[in-house]
């Protein structure tokens, strides 16, 4: 119940920072974002949730009963589909003089302090099927923060490192990894922000 309720206040929040033009940026940082392999698809669930609000309504427009909770829920589903891609746009990879913010979504949230980064390294991996997001690759646990499968960032940490994610069980919580594997639309861009840092 609370991380439904964090997620909720998420969407707004995200939202919010999109009217403001405020994105989630750390003072002296730089944002990255990760969003456009995903873009088409997000607008095009945004399209369906909006059109099908109408074509139910009129539908059941003759039973108050059940027009007013599909009306309801209809215009909730819009609102967090909208508020969902407001935190791609809103919530990028960040590198600045702190070190690198990797995030995903509505709660990742992990942040690497650059005494903890050894090297990054741009390498591309298309994966032929969705793995798990802590992953062993080469013996080494690897945080997967990857878009449609893919990554563009392999981030080498000095040793083990304990990061927090959202959620529990094999996936979440406090897990200890050694490598940071994600996605950016601005690889080049990325890796010359972290030269001036790292």
């Amino acid at each position: 119940m609370k991380r439904a309720i964090f997620m909720e206040l998420s969407i707004y929040a995200s939202i919010a920072r999109l009217v403001a033009r405020r994105p989630a940026i750390p003072p002296g940082a730089t944002g990255f974002s990760f969003h456009k392999p995903v873009l088409t698809i997000l607008i095009v669930f945004i399209v369906v949730s909006a059109v099908e609000i109408p074509i139910i309504d009129l539908i059941v427009h003759h039973w108050p009963v059940v027009r007013i909770p599909f009306l309801i829920l209809g215009i909730w589903g819009l609102t967090w589909m909208f508020g969902l891609l407001c935190a791609f746009l809103v919530r990028p990879h960040t590198v600045g003089p702190e070190g690198i913010r990797v995030r995903a979504g509505l709660e990742t949230d992990v942040a690497l302090g650059w005494r903890d980064v050894a090297s990054v390294a741009r390498d591309l991996r298309v994966e032929e099927q969705k793995l798990p997001r802590i992953t062993e690759i080469d013996g080494h646990p690897t945080l997967m923060m990857h878009v449609n499968n893919e990554t563009n960032i392999e981030i080498e940490l000095e040793g083990a490192t304990t990061v927090r994610l959202p959620g529990s069980g094999a996936t979440g919580g406090e897990q200890v990894v050694t490598r940071v594997r994600l996605w950016t639309d601005e690889p080049k861009g990325f890796m010359d922000e972290v030269r001036r840092h790292l």
